[in-house]
């Protein structure tokens, strides 16, 4: 008798997360270059340099911002409570579900942040809407990223622990890790992504990178997996 095939776990259907999180970290790259060179010397995705520049305007360093580093670090914080009630909320179920609301949900942020980027190019208010949208995502994000616990994949935005377990567990290190090639595709990612954005803010404007940053997980929202 003929046996029945099998049904395919709806889990592993799609692009996986290890790639997923590759495209994120491109993009983490993107909106720092975006935020940096476009609204005033301010990291909304890389909160450790965020702290740092707060630091240095808190100084009176020339050309930094206490509000505009202020506004990215409570956006992100905020953006990071937000993240970690929907790892509560949909971490016990269905993880395809979960990354696919997560990644829904930092579309619309971005989309609307291109969308003001176009309407009002220029202006104070403008900066202060880009930095908070771009900051709340990416900590929306990133509290989610942390709790799927992807190995070697735990942040899209930061690449010091990366950086770090790369070289110190290499045979230049330990040795206990020797080939790592996620954390060398993570770091390639995230400069790429950081090339992408300053380009196409030096040579075009802020709206395009904003816009290429919402439609990215936006795709992904609809073809990721939940397998690694």
């Amino acid at each position: 008798m003929p046996t029945a095939t099998p049904a395919r776990d709806p889990e592993t259907r799609g692009v996986r997360m290890v790639f997923v999180l590759l495209a994120l970290t491109v993009m983490g790259g993107l909106i720092d270059a975006v935020s940096y060179l476009g609204l005033g010397h301010v990291f909304t995705a890389n909160m450790t340099g965020n702290v740092v520049i707060l630091g240095f305007a808190a100084a009176g360093a020339p050309g930094f911002s206490v509000p505009h580093s202020a506004t990215s670090l409570a956006a992100f914080l905020l953006g990071a409570a937000v993240g970690g009630r929907v790892a509560a909320r949909f971490g016990g179920g269905s993880r395809r579900r979960w990354v696919r609301v997560t990644l829904a949900a930092e579309a619309v942020l971005l989309a609307v942040s291109a969308v003001v980027a176009f309407a009002r190019p220029d202006g104070t208010a403008t900066t202060y809407i880009l930095i908070a949208l771009t900051a709340f995502a990416m900590g929306l994000r990133n509290a989610n990223v942390r709790k799927l616990g992807v190995p070697d994949l735990t942040a899209t935005t930061v690449l010091t622990t990366t950086l770090t377990g790369l070289v110190s567990e290499s045979r230049l290190g330990d040795a206990t890790n020797p080939r790592s090639p996620r954390r060398a595709a993570a770091v390639l990612a995230l400069i790429v992504g950081a090339v992408l954005g300053a380009w196409l803010v030096l040579h075009i404007d802020l709206g395009i990178p904003l816009l290429i940053a919402a439609a990215v997980p936006g795709v992904l929202a609809v073809v990721a997996s939940g397998r690694e």
